[in-house]
Protein backbone atom coordinates (compact mmCIF):
# COMPACT_ATOMS: atom_id res chain seq x y z
CA UNK A 1 0.00 0.00 0.00
CA UNK A 2 1.13 3.73 -1.01
CA UNK A 3 0.19 6.77 0.45
CA UNK A 4 -1.28 9.29 -1.80
CA UNK A 5 -1.88 13.25 -1.00
CA UNK A 6 -5.51 14.43 -2.59
CA UNK A 7 -5.06 18.21 -2.92
CA UNK A 8 -8.64 20.15 -3.31
CA UNK A 9 -8.97 23.52 -5.25
CA UNK A 10 -11.15 25.85 -5.80
CA UNK A 11 -12.55 29.32 -6.65
CA UNK A 12 -11.99 31.04 -3.54
CA UNK A 13 -14.61 33.63 -4.79
CA UNK A 14 -16.86 30.93 -4.95
CA UNK A 15 -16.93 30.00 -1.56
CA UNK A 16 -16.68 34.18 0.17
CA UNK A 17 -20.35 33.70 0.50
CA UNK A 18 -21.74 30.40 -0.50
CA UNK A 19 -24.86 30.36 0.95
CA UNK A 20 -26.25 27.83 3.73
CA UNK A 21 -27.51 25.19 1.77
CA UNK A 22 -24.35 24.93 -0.40
CA UNK A 23 -22.21 24.85 2.58
CA UNK A 24 -24.15 22.35 4.52
CA UNK A 25 -24.43 20.30 1.25
CA UNK A 26 -21.00 20.05 1.08
CA UNK A 27 -19.97 19.60 4.27
CA UNK A 28 -22.73 16.80 4.58
CA UNK A 29 -20.29 15.42 1.48
CA UNK A 30 -17.28 15.07 2.91
CA UNK A 31 -19.06 13.92 5.93
CA UNK A 32 -20.23 11.03 3.69
CA UNK A 33 -16.69 10.90 2.02
CA UNK A 34 -14.88 10.37 5.58
CA UNK A 35 -17.36 7.62 6.81
CA UNK A 36 -17.58 5.70 3.19
CA UNK A 37 -13.96 5.48 3.13
CA UNK A 38 -13.07 5.37 6.49
CA UNK A 39 -9.98 2.69 6.12
CA UNK A 40 -8.07 4.43 3.46
CA UNK A 41 -8.45 7.99 5.36
CA UNK A 42 -5.26 8.91 7.09
CA UNK A 43 -5.79 12.26 7.63
CA UNK A 44 -7.02 15.76 6.00
CA UNK A 45 -7.82 19.19 6.89
CA UNK A 46 -9.66 22.21 5.59
CA UNK A 47 -7.46 25.44 4.88
CA UNK A 48 -7.69 28.98 5.51
CA UNK A 49 -8.22 30.96 2.60
CA UNK A 50 -4.74 32.38 0.90
CA UNK A 51 -5.59 35.85 2.35
CA UNK A 52 -4.38 33.95 5.63
CA UNK A 53 -1.00 32.89 3.86
CA UNK A 54 2.40 34.05 4.45
CA UNK A 55 5.34 33.25 1.89
CA UNK A 56 8.96 32.16 3.29
CA UNK A 57 11.21 32.46 0.42
CA UNK A 58 15.21 32.43 1.02
CA UNK A 59 17.26 35.34 -0.82
CA UNK A 60 20.74 35.84 -2.21
CA UNK A 61 22.36 37.27 0.69
CA UNK A 62 21.49 33.88 2.90
CA UNK A 63 18.34 35.54 4.81
CA UNK A 64 15.04 35.18 4.16
CA UNK A 65 11.98 37.25 2.88
CA UNK A 66 8.72 37.05 4.28
CA UNK A 67 5.55 38.06 2.65
CA UNK A 68 1.69 37.90 3.26
CA UNK A 69 0.07 35.68 0.67
CA UNK A 70 0.07 32.89 -1.14
CA UNK A 71 3.56 31.34 -2.82
CA UNK A 72 1.81 31.79 -6.17
CA UNK A 73 -1.08 33.62 -7.62
CA UNK A 74 -3.50 31.42 -9.02
CA UNK A 75 -7.57 31.64 -9.86
CA UNK A 76 -7.96 28.23 -7.99
CA UNK A 77 -6.63 28.17 -4.86
CA UNK A 78 -5.38 24.83 -2.45
CA UNK A 79 -8.45 25.21 -0.20
CA UNK A 80 -7.57 21.76 1.64
CA UNK A 81 -6.71 17.88 1.51
CA UNK A 82 -6.66 14.20 2.34
CA UNK A 83 -4.09 11.97 2.95
CA UNK A 84 -5.37 8.17 1.77
CA UNK A 85 -3.76 4.85 1.36
CA UNK A 86 -4.12 2.98 -1.49
CA UNK A 87 -3.45 0.23 -3.58
CA UNK A 88 -2.00 2.11 -6.69
CA UNK A 89 -2.92 5.39 -8.31
CA UNK A 90 -6.01 4.00 -9.66
CA UNK A 91 -7.10 3.45 -6.28
CA UNK A 92 -6.27 6.85 -5.31
CA UNK A 93 -8.17 8.41 -8.51
CA UNK A 94 -11.46 6.23 -7.70
CA UNK A 95 -11.24 7.47 -4.16
CA UNK A 96 -10.07 11.33 -5.78
CA UNK A 97 -13.49 11.27 -7.32
CA UNK A 98 -15.56 10.63 -4.53
CA UNK A 99 -14.66 14.08 -2.93
CA UNK A 100 -16.94 16.52 -2.89
CA UNK A 101 -15.52 19.78 -5.23
CA UNK A 102 -18.32 22.11 -5.80
CA UNK A 103 -16.18 24.88 -7.30
CA UNK A 104 -12.82 23.43 -8.75
CA UNK A 105 -11.02 19.94 -9.03
CA UNK A 106 -8.33 17.65 -6.93
CA UNK A 107 -4.70 16.70 -7.83
CA UNK A 108 -3.45 13.33 -6.73
CA UNK A 109 -0.12 13.07 -5.46
CA UNK A 110 1.83 9.84 -4.46
CA UNK A 111 3.64 10.76 -1.13
CA UNK A 112 7.60 10.36 -1.82
CA UNK A 113 9.43 7.77 0.54
CA UNK A 114 12.70 8.05 1.34
CA UNK A 115 15.19 5.19 2.35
Amino acid sequence: MAEYLILIYGEEAAFAEPGPETMNQMMKGHQVFGERNAAALRGGNALQPTATATSVRPDASGGFVVTDGPFGETKEALGGYYLVEAADLDEAIHLAKQVPMPFGGVEVRPIRTFD
